[in-house]
C-alpha cells in the first residue's frame, strides 16, 4: 500500500504510484512507456489515470444514463492523504481531475469531480468520486461507457485482470482466495481478494479496477502487495484467519471487493449509508 505522492519526497502506500504496498505512483511514472502487453483484454476503455493512482468510471446495477458519473479508486488515493483507521469521508467537496482512457489507452477526455461521495480505509480501501457530468454527457463527449460494478460476491478461481490507467498496463491472474482480515500498518481490511502470483502489481496500480474476464464487470479494486516479506507493516500486508493465525505471502498482491458498494447506492447514484443492506463503514 503506497502513500500517494506529495512532491518528490513523498513515499508510496497501497497501490498508489510509488512501489506496491498501498501502491501510489512514482514521480517519473508519467514518462514511463506503455507495456507491450497493455492491449490485452480487458482493454482500457473506461479506466482513468489520477495524479498518483489508477481508477475507473463506474456505474452501479441501478445507475441511469442521466445520473452523475462515479469514479472508483482507493481510499488511500484521496488527494488529502490516507484516512486514519476508523475515518469515513462522505460528501466532501472535491474538484479533482481524471484522465479518461479509450480502449487502446489513449486520452479520451478529462473528467472532473464535484465531491468525494465516499472514502475510507476501514474494513476496505475505497473511494467514490461524484462527477460534474452524467454518463450520457460523458458518452456524447468521449464515446466511452462506464464499467459496471458486479452486485454479487465473486468466486474463487475467477480469471481476473487488474487494469491500470496510470501505467496503461494490465495484470492477468485469478482470485486465489478470500482473506478474512488483511492488516497493514494500522489498517485492517476484511474479506480481501488475494491474487495468484501472476499479478505482479506495482506502484501506480492502486485503485485499478479488478475485472472479471468472463463478464467484463468490476469485482474489486486493487490496493496492495507484500513487498519484502515483513509482517503487517506498511507495504507488507499480512493475512489473519478466523483463529487469529498470521500468515505472510511475500510478493503477493491484493484487492478489495466492490460488491459491497452496490447496496449503498440510492436513486440518482447517491451514496446512502442508511439503506438496510448497506454494510459499508459509517462516519
Amino acid at each position: 500500500m503506497k502513500r500517494p505522492l506529495v512532491g518528490a519526497l513523498a513515499t508510496a502506500f497501497f497501490g498508489a504510484a510509488a512501489v506496491t504496498g498501498f501502491a501510489a505512483a512514482p514521480a517519473s511514472a508519467a514518462e514511463a512507456p506503455s507495456s507491450p502487453e497493455a492491449a490485452a483484454a480487458p482493454d482500457f476503455a473506461g479506466t482513468v489515470a489520477l495524479s498518483n493512482c489508477s481508477g475507473s468510471l463506474v456505474k452501479m446495477p441501478g445507475s441511469k444514463a442521466s445520473d452523475p458519473g462515479l469514479v472508483l479508486s482507493n481510499g488511500h488515493c484521496l488527494e488529502e492523504g490516507m484516512p486514519e483507521p476508523g475515518k469515513v469521508v462522505v460528501d466532501q467537496p472535491s474538484s479533482r481531475s481524471f484522465t479518461l482512457l479509450d480502449a487502446g489507452g489513449g486520452d479520451a477526455g478529462t473528467l472532473k469531480s464535484t465531491k468525494i461521495a465516499y472514502g475510507t480505509m476501514t474494513d476496505t480501501d475505497v473511494s467514490l468520486y461524484e462527477l460534474d457530468s452524467t454518463y450520457e454527457e460523458i458518452k456524447k463527449d468521449t464515446g466511452i461507457d462506464p464499467l459496471e460494478v458486479q452486485a454479487e460476491h465473486p468466486e474463487q478461481g475467477t480469471a481476473i485482470t487488474v487494469v491500470s490507467g496510470y501505467w496503461k498496463e494490465t495484470f492477468s491472474c485469478s482470485i486465489d482466495a478470500f482473506v478474512p482480515e488483511l492488516r497493514e500498518d494500522g489498517w485492517t481490511m476484511k474479506d480481501s481478494l488475494r491474487y495468484t502470483e501472476e499479478c505482479e502489481t506495482k506502484g501506480g496500480t492502486s485503485g485499478s479496477p479488478v475485472v472479471d474476464d468472463s463478464t467484463g464487470k468490476i469485482v474489486g479494486v486493487n490496493n496492495t502487495r507484500n513487498e519484502n516479506g515483513e509482517e503487517c507493516t506498511l507495504n507488507n500486508p499480512c493475512e489473519v484467519d478466523e483463529n487469529g493465525k498470521v500468515t505472510v505471502h511475500e510478493g503477493i498482491a491484493y484487492g478489495q471487493q466492490t460488491h459491497t458498494l452496490t447496496s449503498c447506492i440510492a436513486a440518482g447514484n447517491k451514496v446512502d449509508l442508511s439503506l438496510p443492506d448497506c454494510k459499508l463503514p459509517k462516519p
